[in-house]
């Protein structure tokens, strides 16, 4: 590579200077010292109002007057994401993420890795959302089964010209196919493990040859702790910490920084190599900031500063381009703030979970309990942030909230063997089951051999273990469990 034989040459010069000349000390100008101030948002997931008293962040807006402000004050100023930005909040969700992409290109991103919640509406959600992307779509080991090559909408890496250096961005994300509905990537398998090390190090070793001093990877996987963003005390790791999700040998001339995203920890460590690794929290909430000292003689990479800046404290003034996409998108983002119904109580995410599942029981009764015993209905169900129900008027952006995936209710058939051992005696503490009169009656007498009937969401029925066949949907157009809900509520069950 080039950085090892530059690293040598400037080696052999210092020593012939120390024998020649008695030098002891070598001396940088600045000239020679590039400083890049990297900004990174992780897990954003639709945040674009002011969510601060939803565990998210300052608005989308005022979020942006920051960074404008700061892109005034601060060298090379470089701004990316690590994936999974737009699916979430009902702005985003109901624009197909599209509201996000146009504050990305407003605020000048110059990169974003694709993360798992991109895929939640398919690969064409995705192509339309790029063909207004003003930055390149990341996703280095992202390839179609058919053809065993990557789809044209993701490139591997980009190369960004901040003036006195040239700094190469690698985009992959991790091991994440199990955190998709299969449906939405059936067609499409993930490179990972040493498949994936050796991509991102023939792809750094490209963009060196291409003329990048040094190499950032924003990866959409991370460590699933917390630990101190805390510059003065920053934490070392070794490979048996980080095997599951980053193979340090990446950090052994390919790549000098990693910013990283998925599992919404707040964090700063290095590796065995010395190169820093960053994430910062999830919707919005925090930013990752890293100040970076590049030394245009050595091609040394030096973290001079690292701050996870609180959204929920930012002063600066909001950004009429901004605000204006509420506008824009009015019509897609529709009526999701009128008040819908009272909730007498806060529910909290269990209540919520059984509650949906008793929906689900209900409307596959109606509309397939005449043709089908139905033993069952329920599955996989978990509410995001806030995770509980406030108590007091509730509009269909809070349930929105609770429940933003797009999983249709369906029927399915399952085998008695399956039925126990994923459902009525599962040990996975997210999964819910209503009984009609039929399950109850027949929990203790199922037959391993014999087939019978549930209602659960896509989700569920995507997961391969669970053994569902999908018969029927219970609305094709789209009908989810925040609307079975919405519809709970409008009738004052929870007032």
């Amino acid at each position: 590579m080039k950085r090892v034989f530059k690293l040598f040459a400037i080696t052999l010069s210092i020593l012939m200077c120390i024998s020649i000349f008695g030098c002891k000390n070598v001396k940088f100008t600045e000239e020679d010292l590039v400083t890049v101030n990297f900004y990174c948002f992780n897990d954003l997931h639709g945040n674009f109002l002011d969510e601060r008293n939803f565990d998210g962040g300052a608005s989308l807006s005022v979020t942006k007057g920051y960074l404008d402000m700061y892109r005034q004050l601060k060298e090379n100023m470089v701004i990316l994401s690590t994936g999974d930005m737009w699916q979430g909040v009902v702005e985003s969700n109901n624009t197909r993420g599209k509201i996000i992409t146009d504050w990305m290109n407003l605020a000048g991103f110059q990169s974003m890795t694709v993360g798992n919640h991109e895929f939640d509406w398919g690969i064409d959600a995705i192509v339309e959302n790029a063909k207004i992307a003003e930055f390149p779509i990341l996703g280095i080991n992202i390839f179609e089964k058919a053809t065993d090559t990557r789809p044209d909408v993701f490139s591997p890496s980009v190369l960004y010209d901040a003036g006195e250096v040239t700094i190469g961005i690698i985009g992959a994300i991790g091991d994440c196919y199990s955190s998709i509905s299969y449906s939405q990537v059936s067609d499409y398998y993930f490179k990972v493990g040493d498949e994936l090390t050796q991509l991102v190090k023939e792809e750094s070793q490209k963009l060196t040859q291409q003329g990048a001093d040094f190499i950032v990877y924003t990866l959409h996987d991370g460590y699933t702790r917390n630990n101190k963003f805390n510059f003065n005390d920053v934490p070392t790791y070794s490979q048996e910490t980080l095997q599951d999700f980053y193979d340090v040998s990446l950090s052994n001339g390919y790549v000098d920084l990693v910013f990283e995203a998925h599992t919404h920890r707040t964090y700063l460590y290095k590796d065995e190599y010395g190169v820093f690794h960053a994430q910062a929290g999830s919707n919005n909430e925090k930013i990752a900031s890293l100040e970076v000292e590049y030394n245009k003689v050595t091609d040394d990479v030096t973290v001079k500063d690292a701050k996870a800046i609180s959204t929920q404290y930012l002063i600066a003034d909001s950004d009429p381009q901004v605000d204006a996409l509420i506008n824009k998108y009015a019509d897609q983002i529709g009526d999701v703030y009128t008040v819908i119904g009272t909730n007498a109580l806060t529910r909290s995410s269990y209540e919520l979970e059984e509650r949906v599942a008793q929906l689900y029981l209900q409307a596959g009764m109606e509309k397939w309990g005449t043709s089908y015993d139905i033993f069952l209905g329920g599955g996989y169900l978990k509410t995001r942030s806030p995770y509980d129900l406030k108590a007091g008027e509730i509009t269909f952006k809070d349930l929105h909230r609770l429940f933003p995936f797009d999983n249709n209710i369906v029927l399915c058939s399952v085998s008695g063997a399956k039925l126990k051992s994923q459902f009525v005696n599962t040990k996975n503490s997210d999964y819910h089951s209503a009984y009609s009169d039929f399950g109850n009656a027949n929990k203790s007498l199922i037959d391993d051999n014999a087939t019978y009937y549930i209602v659960v969401d896509t989700y569920t029925s995507d997961y391969a273990p669970n053994g569902l066949t999908v018969i029927d949907t219970y609305n094709v157009n789209g009908f989810y469990a925040r609307d079975l809900l919405k519809t709970y509520i409008e009738n004052g069950n929870y007032a």
